[in-house]
């Protein structure tokens, strides 16, 4: 689907199939307002935490995920944000899946007259397709099939501006189609990227598994050169102590929104999802003066393909490496909490969980107050919880000084000093980076009290006459 809404000069349309496992047990759950209420009235058998061999370590359990109605809601914007038009809906309820075409005989046939009749260009089904399925459904349907996985990843390819992001994402896909490539007939000429036409036959078949692999470890070694940069980037930036602070979230819960506010960056910021995929980042000062790097990331979203997460590590790692992680969650979402567990359960895989979290509730502008006072009253999880609004800028100053005070790396100190009115070089580096708390004039000397990070404390250190203690951040 590299071309999707550029086929012939017009966005592709696209029938959608959504399907609902009846004998789930799990019953429809309210409408949208009654969920978003739920949502910001969480309940703790949400998300439970279980103890590790260290006894702090965290998992997230499992979400009870998203209903059928609501998993479609969310693959019509995926669909949206691919360039594509929606021709048709049809949602198929079945007691277990249809091992050979996913949805039945019956179900694919009334696909085949949807999609004749809507003049369809693809049909796209929410859910994985097996090679199988994969192949019934192209011979049973008079246009092409793409699955979830293959949907995101033609996003993921769309957005990748950088050449890291484009290796990133070339690696995915060619990972995600390497097991397909058996029986996948018309669709075997979607690859592209130089493989070579396809024909019948073992002998060709073979030929193309090879030149992927071929490119496949081509890419792997790409992206571990990538890797190794990144590294000594890092290591460069550690010989400073400017700590990391991580955005992390669902994808379209306005990161990147709120990485312009606090930075004053100008990164694309679209209510499309997945338009960011590659790192940024950026100097904010915190109101003890400290300063620490901000890094945007990419959104996760239910059932983020294994893949892209494995091929996106050397961008993941901005996530490992961080010091605070900014979980941003959409405040005015109908399954937030559902959200929240997709996002921990892929910080586990990448080792993340235990780092230390604020949980930004963005978009609280878009609340009414009955919503807002039920957001403000509700239990404290385990992490501080921050309401803020990326768009208007509400809240912005208390997220910054609850960054402050759960940074622990380069410590805050009061201390008092006496310093010559002649050090003008001393005087000026504690007014840009110390909160000045109090301020003397003692003959040709200044006596100060301040509060200010460890290493530029201890750079003045001959200027000290008697530590207060040590200082919350933001005191």
């Amino acid at each position: 689907m590299a071309d999707t809404g550029r086929w012939e000069g017009r966005a592709e349309r696209a029938v959608l199939v959504g399907v609902d496992l009846t004998t789930s047990g799990r019953k429809s759950r309210p409408a949208l307002n009654g969920a978003r209420r739920a949502a910001v009235r969480p309940k703790e058998e949400d998300i439970e935490a279980l103890s590790g061999a260290d006894g702090e370590r965290r998992e997230a359990v499992e979400s009870p995920g998203l209903d059928a109605e609501e998993s479609l809601a969310e693959f019509r914007e995926l669909v949206r944000s691919a360039g594509g038009e929606i021709a048709a809906e049809l949602m198929q309820r079945r007691s277990r899946l249809d091992p050979a075409t996913l949805v039945g005989q019956g179900k694919v046939e009334e696909i085949a007259g949807v999609a004749a009749s809507t003049n369809a260009d693809l049909v796209l089904f929410d859910h994985d397709l097996s090679p199988t399925q994969l192949r019934n459904l192209e011979a049973a349907l008079p246009c092409r099939v793409l699955d979830r996985t293959q949907l995101i990843l033609d996003i993921f390819a769309r957005h990748a501006r950088t050449r890291e992001g484009q290796l990133q994402v070339e690696l995915a896909q060619l990972e995600y189609m390497l097991p397909r490539l058996a029986g996948r007939g018309k669709a075997m000429s979607q690859l592209g990227g130089g493989i070579g036409t396809r024909g019948p036959g073992e002998t060709q078949l073979e030929t193309d598994r090879r030149k992927i692999q071929r490119r496949i470890d081509q890419l792997k070694s790409d992206l571990e050169a990538v890797r190794r940069v990144r590294r000594q980037q890092r290591q460069r930036r550690e010989a400073v102590p400017v700590p990391t602070v991580a955005l992390v979230g669902y994808t379209n819960a306005g990161k990147s929104t709120l990485f312009n506010r606090l930075t004053g960056a100008h990164v694309l910021q679209s209510s499309r999802m997945f338009a960011t995929l590659d790192p940024k980042l950026r100097a904010v000062e915190l109101p003890s003066k400290r300063k620490v790097l901000l890094s945007d990331t990419v959104g996760f979203i239910r059932n983020l393909p294994h893949t892209l997460v494995t091929s996106f590590r050397a961008t993941l790692e901005e996530v490992e490496q961080a010091e605070i992680l900014l979980h941003v969650r959409d405040a005015s979402s109908g399954y937030g909490e559902e959200q929240k567990a997709q996002v921990e359960k892929v910080l586990d895989e990448l080792e993340a969980l235990s780092k230390p979290h604020i949980e930004v509730l963005n978009k609280v502008d878009l609340l009414d107050a009955h919503e807002r006072e039920g957001l403000a009253e509700r239990e404290q999880n385990r992490h501080p919880e921050v309401m803020v609004s990326a768009q208007t800028g509400e809240g912005l100053d208390a997220l910054l000084e609850a960054i402050d005070k759960v940074l622990y790396s380069d410590p805050l100190i009061e201390t008092e000093m006496r310093v010559p009115q002649s050090d003008g070089s001393a005087l000026a580096a504690i007014d840009a980076g110390m909160v000045v708390h109090e301020r003397k004039y003692e003959g040709n000397l200044v006596w100060l009290k301040v509060s200010g990070p460890a290493s530029l404390v201890g750079r003045l250190r001959k200027y000290r006459t008697r530590d207060v203690g040590p200082a919350e951040a933001g005191a």
